[in-house]
């Protein structure tokens, strides 16, 4: 099956879960599925399975819903989403669907609304930016035919070093190129370069229509996704027990017993073996989460007193001498009306970060500030950080493609194992992995193969 026909069969499955008639739900009767997990693919098949008729016990180890999917109501007036932001690609997008039905207001945002400072931090012209992204992408076009001579994978990092003499390029350049893969690559994947794979990093289905955030957050989606299920919190997944005689699921308050399970814990879970599984998963799982990588991808709020940036632009762009360095940050008046700015972190810069203090973070953020907007720009009156790869309920923020993984690796990684066994979250999708929609739709697939 083509991608695009895969993609159009997944998005035409139920975009919310009340799809399943009445009639369908008393002939088909159910038993009990335990669902491990309150993100959106848990959710969503939870609600599938509910529709269904089947018994549902939802298990999530955190003390709230949502998983990567997490509002931040620390500033009252501010709502902000720690982790997931965006709707990517809004047109026959299932959360766009969502939110329409619950209500959810939104700002479309657009990436190429943009301005790039220099390492001086002095803003370069629309043409000089527009120079630097048609040189950086014919080196990554020919990284890729460099990776393609081959059956063997090898990273986006060694593909580019095979094309190009790094150490002949200038510093000037080089700071351009650096900038380049880590805002355009390493912040969508939030994977290294040199992790990367070269053959794959980028082989996702992209929807059309722009992208959106969430006034209120993703709250409004996880809220309305999580109505009527039966949820316990603070249920931390020790072992889960599988066979023919159903599933036996341990945690740090109990033991939970049922027909089926769902696990939608993250990949990162899986790769730390966090959860121990009983019999132990089949070695082409195993093979396929050792193969997808687990990234990383930060967040640093700032809060000022007052507005001192172009409010025009949706995003802002720093070319700095150390790769990876604040490089992109967005403007969040835009969606919250209040003086708030957002930088990111990714891959080796964001891991190297997790290990700093809360004041050396955000000092690090305000050294690039004011090296753009100079010494007299506000200090913060409040900041919001995140450091997913520290947390033991994702290890990271989510999939990429590693060297070795193809997209037959989500295939595994969906795989149910046996009758009693079942994967979701967005590590399973093959066409939209690391998005909320793609967990949601996997999600929606879990439900269906349990249901037949």
């Amino acid at each position: 099956m083509k991608r695009r026909d895969f993609t159009q069969m997944m998005l035409t499955l139920p975009l919310v879960f009340g799809a399943v008639s009445k009639a369908e739900s008393l002939q088909r009767g159910g038993g009990k599925v335990i669902v491990i997990g309150a993100g959106a693919s848990g959710l969503a098949a939870a609600q599938t399975l509910v529709a269904a008729g089947y018994t549902v016990q939802v298990l999530e180890g955190r003390d709230r819903i949502g998983g990567r999917t997490w509002t931040s109501q620390y500033w009252a007036d501010a709502p902000l989403d720690m982790g997931a932001s965006w709707i990517h690609g809004i047109e026959k997008n299932p959360i766009s669907a969502l939110a329409d039905k619950f209500g959810a207001k939104r700002v479309h945002t657009d990436e190429e609304n943009l301005i790039v400072y220099g390492p001086n931090g002095q803003a370069l012209s629309d043409d000089r930016v527009e120079s630097i992204e048609e040189r950086c992408e014919k080196i990554l076009k020919r990284a890729r035919k460099e990776a393609d001579k081959s059956d063997d994978d090898i990273s986006l990092q060694d593909a580019i070093a095979a094309t190009l003499n790094l150490k002949g390029l200038s510093k000037e350049e080089r700071q351009q190129l650096d900038f380049y893969i880590n805002n355009t690559i390493e912040q969508d994947y939030a994977g290294a370069a040199s992790e990367l794979s070269a053959h794959y990093y980028d082989d996702q289905g992209e929807l059309d229509g722009g992208d959106e955030m969430f006034v209120d957050g993703y709250k409004t989606i996880v809220d309305g996704l999580a109505k009527g299920l039966d949820i316990r919190l603070k249920q931390v997944v020790k072992q889960i027990s599988y066979g023919r005689g159903g599933v036996t699921v341990t945690t740090s308050q109990g033991t939970f017993t049922a027909d089926k399970v769902v696990v939608t814990l993250p990949l990162g879970v899986l790769k730390k073996n966090a959860v121990q599984f009983v019999p132990p998963l089949p070695e082409q799982k195993k093979t396929a989460i050792s193969l997808l990588g687990m990234g990383v991808l930060d967040k640093l709020y700032l809060r000022f007193p007052k507005v001192f940036w172009p409010t025009k632009y949706d995003w802002l762009g720093y070319i700095d001498e150390q790769k990876g360095r604040w490089s992109g940050w967005v403007n969040c008046y835009k969606l919250t009306k209040q003086p708030i700015l957002l930088g990111f972190n990714s891959a080796d810069f964001a891991k190297e970060t997790e290990k700093w203090s809360d004041k050396d973070i955000i000092n690090s953020g305000m050294a690039v500030l004011k090296k753009i907007y100079g010494n007299s720009i506000p200090a913060p009156t409040d900041a919001q950080i995140t450091r997913w790869a520290a947390d033991p309920f994702t290890f990271g923020s989510y999939s990429f493609m590693g060297v070795g993984a193809s997209p037959k690796t989500h295939e595994q990684m969906a795989k149910p194992v046996g009758d009693t066994l079942f994967f979701a979250g967005e590590a399973t999708h093959k066409v939209h992995p690391g998005t909320v929609h793609g967990a949601y739709l996997s999600g929606l697939r879990a439900a269906r193969e349990i249901i037949g």
